[in-house]
């Protein structure tokens, strides 16, 4: 999908600041900024490199300037506490992101324009510089001059001028090389052109991050510049920058070679599952020693158990990556303890084992394999069967952390004061949703796991983890426990101690959406219209009814009053998998509940995708309209499960899906907006219809 910004789109700063740009390599190595090029906030970076203590933005941005004659014309942009400096923003005519982002200025008589690729599976970005000019003017010489700003920092932290920094630069043919921290990486600047360097060491002071003040956070930082490029220019050539952390050769040779293999990667007649999926590879990576991994969520979070088995399912076997899907699982499956997975993975082994949910997902899973690959049994039984029983085997043995099997057979885990599920925010160490005892979501998929683990023993001929009369015990106890037969009914949220929280919340539809519903059949359509009426919403599910007092409808202000708002209206995309399952699980009509899902969750495309992180899903919206998007610009499993969603519906009502396509082309080419200061035109070639 193609994403285009017009001058007055860029002269809005506030709007064009809060658009913002990703490029990922494979390896957790990314750049990204605003469509300004202007850093909005302390992740943004043009080289963020993944090491292994952590994500470190090695480089920032650039000051660039083109000069001819006596004049000079900046075309890069920051802030500063006393405000924008320089104006490169004034001379900028557009933005555009189709495989990577261009920059276009108009300088003068001439078009200027910047590219940016980041290299698949190395720790280089390569940036292409253009200049255009009006054939019937006398050439004109001109000079780009480039000064490099260096954060070289963990990404979660700000940098201030210090005398630890070593700015000793060494002088190469085409360009420069310092090693500005012992520990850290080397950073190679190095151009395809004749260039002159200068080393002139000097600290920026004061550059300030707009949606870091925004969340609360430190705002302000100092960036090193080691020294100055300038490369001459002309109308006829164009210049190649490689920023690396090691010596490459040829930017211009890599350049070609990364954009062929961008452009090799397009579908023709490309739709929007095409779109999320392309988003999708930003996922997955090889981490610094070597294991594949799912980042959760750009900028800054990490590589989770839990969120990883969510995403893994609409990341791989349903886009096309089933050997990562598979490898992912193995990894998963290796690294148990005591039936858990990690909640997350260390580097050195370090992993955390604090989830009582996460490994429950491990055979979901496995479930989607099946699904997308019904020929996959042998795998199954050689690398997840065990990993299965291990998983049943653990929680029956009580791991810890007042994870335990009650008399009913029913799932407990946690206490007051831990958070062991997916709503796990903390205000003062205190747990803003407390679901210690049997969270509902938990029970859905501990009796979903022992289900699937009888229908594979039955498979592999073995003695089942769990018979048919156990089976249907723990389906009674939970009618009991969690049935609330207010209205129509639904069902509670936790049990714990004899009392049952009738709180209103999203993790009730997993007990329908699952391979196999913990619910009683004919009471699964009562679950479903609860969460529609109260929780359903264009952008996802709010995780807390309006109607509860305690509902939050914004999620703005400083971290303790977010995390105080994150379950508790927030809406959450990634839990429309599960809802879409649910909802096409019980209808009778399944073109009709289809289409109006379809047409219900539109917005969440036509809007959304150009708007934050550009053709991607963020991680959360205000649960009150307009569902302002926050959190992550790019979550792993808000993509993945919308991936699964879209794709369920295309296969089961092609035509219906078609048509939805059909119009969501339409609105992509012609938007409609109230803001006066410029449109996003995102377009992507429109269904066949056949």
């Amino acid at each position: 999908m193609r994403f285009s910004f017009d001058k007055a789109a860029c002269q809005n700063i506030r709007r064009a600041l809060r658009r913002e740009w990703l490029l990922t390599n494979g390896l957790g190595d990314y750049a990204s900024s605003s469509i300004l090029c202007c850093n909005a906030r302390k992740y943004h970076g043009l080289l963020t490199v993944n090491t292994p203590f952590g994500r470190h933005v090695l480089l920032s941005t650039m000051e660039e300037s083109i000069s001819g004659g006596d004049k000079e014309f900046a075309i890069s942009t920051r802030r500063h506490c006393g405000g924008i400096a320089p104006f490169g923003h004034k001379y900028q005519e557009g933005f555009t992101l189709d495989g990577w982002p261009v920059f276009t200025y108009r300088v003068g008589d001439a078009k200027v324009t910047r590219e940016a690729i980041l290299m698949e599976g190395a720790s280089a970005l390569l940036l292409r510089y253009t200049i255009r000019c009006r054939s019937d003017l006398p050439p004109l010489p001109l000079t780009l001059r480039l000064k490099p700003l260096l954060a070289y920092r963990n990404f979660h932290k700000l940098t201030h001028a210090n005398p630890d920094l070593d700015a000793t630069t060494k002088v190469l043919g085409n360009g420069f090389t310092l090693t500005p921290y012992p520990g850290l990486p080397p950073l190679w600047v190095q151009a395809q052109a004749n260039c002159s360097f200068t080393p002139s060491p000097v600290w920026y002071r004061d550059v300030e991050y707009s949606r870091e003040e925004e969340r609360g956070y430190e705002c302000v930082e100092d960036l090193f510049m080691p020294g100055i490029l300038e490369i001459p220019l002309t109308c006829a050539e164009d210049v190649y920058l490689c920023v690396s952390t090691s010596s490459r050769k040829d930017p211009e040779k890599l350049w070609k070679a990364e954009a062929a293999r961008i452009e090799a990667r397009r579908v023709p007649g490309e739709r929007i599952i095409d779109t999320l999926t392309e988003a999708g590879r930003q996922f997955p990576i090889t981490t610094p020693s070597g294991n594949p991994a799912i980042i959760a969520g750009y900028h800054w979070f990490d590589a989770w158990g839990r969120d990883t088995l969510i995403a893994l399912p609409g990341l791989t076997f349903y886009s096309g990556r089933t050997e990562l899907g598979l490898s992912l699982l193995k990894r998963i499956g290796d690294n148990l303890h005591n039936g858990l997975v990690p909640n997350m993975f260390g580097e050195g082994g370090d992993d955390a084992y604090n989830s009582a949910d996460a490994a429950l997902w491990y055979a979901f899973a496995v479930q989607c394999y099946l699904k997308r690959h019904p020929d996959g049994l042998a795998w199954v039984k050689e690398n997840a069967w065990n990993a299965i029983k291990s998983i049943i085997k653990g929680y029956r043995g009580s791991p810890g952390m007042d994870i335990y099997i009650d008399e009913r057979g029913l799932l407990h885990a946690g206490t007051a004061t831990t958070q062991l599920t997916w709503m796990d925010a903390q205000v003062n160490g205190r747990p803003v949703t407390p679901r210690g005892g049997c969270p509902v979501e938990l029970n859905a998929l501990w009796y979903n796991t022992l289900a699937f683990a009888e229908y594979l023993a039955r498979k592999f001929k073995e003695k089942p983890p769990a018979t048919g009369e156990q089976l249907q015990a723990l389906r009674n106890a939970f009618g009991d426990y969690f049935w609330v037969p207010r209205g129509n009914g639904y069902l509670g949220d936790v049990w714990s101690n004899g009392i049952l929280d009738k709180t209103i919340r999203p993790n009730q539809i997993l007990a329908v959406s699952l391979p196999y519903p913990v619910l009683d059949e004919e009471l699964r359509t009562f679950v479903v219209e609860c969460v529609c009426n109260n929780l359903l919403t264009p952008y996802g599910l709010r995780t807390l009814s309006p109607d509860n007092p305690a509902y939050k409808g914004r999620y703005e202000g400083a971290p303790e009053v977010r995390d105080a708002a994150y379950h508790q209206g927030t809406v959450w995309p990634w839990l429309l998998g599960h809802y879409g399952d649910a909802f096409l699980h019980v209808t009778y009509d399944f073109n009709g509940a289809a289409r109006a899902l379809l047409d219900k969750i539109l917005p969440l495309f036509t809007d959304h995708l150009g708007d934050g992180g550009l053709g991607t899903i963020s991680e959360i919206f205000d649960g009150s309209p307009p569902h302002r998007s926050h959190g992550c610009i790019a979550q792993a499993w808000s993509v993945a499960e919308c991936i699964r969603l879209l794709t369920n519906i295309r296969e089961k009502a092609p035509q219906v899906y078609e048509e939805w396509e059909q119009r969501l082309a339409h609105l992509l080419a012609h938007p409609v907006s109230g803001d006066t200061a410029g449109v996003c035109r995102a377009s992507f070639t429109p269904a066949s219809g056949e």
